[in-house]
């Protein structure tokens, strides 16, 4: 994400100023230590500039969010990516963990997880801080626990160990206080890394594809949580199945979204995430979409789903993030 740049214009669009007030800013000098461009700025300055100018969001409470199908190739990490990315650059505090070995999370924000000493892996079996493997982003407001090849064999490493299934909620207190959004994007497959990150989470999000072979993958979810309720005592506060990559123009996406709308009408999600290339093209391109294209159909429909979820009002109850 280090050559993102911000035109002038999308800037006062994230910050929500008009360009007279950023102007006088700019003019008076508040804002000189960033050194930014008068036609375009880096995510460093928009980060400073919201600092400087004390343009924050409404906190929200902490949530842990998952974003896990046992199915490949649903989109899950463009989404959850395009998500974090999305509610950092609002202002809120995020973390981004990447829990599949490929490293896609981590090269979508711009970072080589080979190149990287410190993974999930150290902390999870080292017991290493996650403090210490985490790495900032050029947005401040987005951290990243990175992932590479290593964690291939985490299920193997985990399996004896006690209380394996737990390690994960523990290591995120350490620094959960930190953060208003801990996204979670989890490998294709069911085993002991991904079963830890069921019970760290608070909220499950679950792409499918609008093809009846992504029902397989929700029929052994819905079991495996199930499972995860009664054997391990955790309860996800809310689950949320995202159709993802919808052509309306197709019969058999209209057929899978009225099968889904049927077997899954509580956790289904009224809106959907429509087929757009611009996500594929910002994964290539090492940025999320909204750094890439906000005007895209995708970055669009993202932002629908995050003010349908992630900034929808909790109950009382639970972890609160910090102030």
């Amino acid at each position: 994400m280090d050559e993102v740049r911000y035109p002038r214009k999308r800037l006062l669009e994230i910050l929500g100023i008009d360009d007279a007030a950023l102007a006088t800013f700019e003019t008076e000098g508040a804002l000189a230590a960033a050194g930014g461009s008068r036609d375009s700025y880096s995510p460093q300055e928009l980060s400073h500039y919201r600092s400087v100018l004390g343009i924050q969001p409404e906190r929200v409470r902490l949530r842990r969010q998952l974003f896990l199908n046992f199915k490949g190739g649903t989109g899950k990490t463009c989404l959850s990516v395009a998500y974090a990315h999305r509610l950092a650059e609002m202002g809120h505090r995020v973390l981004l963990i990447d829990l599949d070995s490929q490293g896609h999370a981590s090269k979508c924000v711009g970072f080589d997880g080979e190149d990287l000493e410190g993974t999930l892996y150290d902390v999870l079996i080292k017991k290493v801080p996650i403090k210490q493997v985490r790495v900032p982003t050029p947005l401040a407001e987005l951290d990243l626990v990175p992932s590479n090849l290593r964690m291939a064999t985490i299920d193997i490493a985990l399996m004896p160990l006690s209380a394996r299934e737990y390690r994960l909620r523990k290591a995120l207190e350490e620094i959960e206080h930190e953060y208003e959004f801990i996204i979670m994007d989890a490998p294709p497959a069911f085993g002991l890394l991904n079963l830890s990150a069921i019970v760290a989470a608070h909220d499950l999000f679950v792409p499918v594809l609008p093809d009846f072979l992504s029902f397989h993958g929700l029929k052994l979810l819905f079991e495996i949580l199930d499972d995860v309720e009664q054997d391990l005592e955790h309860r996800l506060d809310r689950i949320f199945i995202v159709l993802n990559q919808f052509n309306p123009t197709t019969r058999i996406a209209r057929a899978a979204r009225s099968a889904l709308e049927e077997h899954y009408r509580e956790q289904l999600l009224p809106g959907v995430v429509r087929q757009c290339t611009k996500f594929a093209q910002a994964s290539s391109e090492g940025v999320p979409i909204f750094a890439y294209d906000p005007t895209s159909k995708g970055a669009k429909d993202v932002q629908r789903l995050i003010d349908g979820t992630a900034l929808v009002p909790m109950p009382a109850t639970g972890d609160v993030g910090a102030a």
